[in-house]
């Protein structure tokens, strides 16, 4: 273990972490204190049927925590759909789909309601604005 004065702060590269904060602790990963909106689409490879829309409370490269009304259980596969940016009239939106892994379950300070450690397994980004082939001349 280093020493508190070895420890540096660790910031998402070209993020601006001083507008939302990190938590300050020992991971290898920092995690940002982002609220996101989620949507837990599947569980165990049953997908929800109205799936569930929720928020993120902290989020990393390597793993989300969100709150969730129904308990999953641990190591759980899980499909999580994260909106990373939501543009007006759906031009610019950034969505991170990914397949994760339930690592943590705890109970949450609302009853009923559980919160859900999980790591991603495999993430990908989806971008409904399109880059177009030609600049026109002004």
């Amino acid at each position: 273990m280093r020493s508190p004065s070895a420890i540096s702060i660790r910031r998402f590269a070209r993020v601006p972490t001083h507008a939302f904060g990190v938590f300050h602790e020992q991971r290898e990963y920092p995690r940002a204190s982002l609220h996101l909106p989620l949507r837990l689409r599947s569980v165990e490879n049953a997908v929800e049927k109205y799936p569930v829309s929720l928020v993120t409370r902290d989020i990393s490269s390597t793993g989300v925590f969100f709150l969730c009304p129904k308990r999953i259980e641990l190591n759980s596969a899980i499909e999580l759909e994260i909106i990373l940016v939501s543009r007006p009239l759906g031009r610019g939106n950034v969505v991170a789909v990914t397949v994760a892994k339930v690592r943590r379950v705890e109970s949450a300070n609302m009853p009923g309601w559980f919160g859900i450690a999980a790591s991603f397994d495999d993430l990908k980004f989806d971008r409904d604005d399109e880059v177009p082939t030609y600049f026109p001349s002004v």
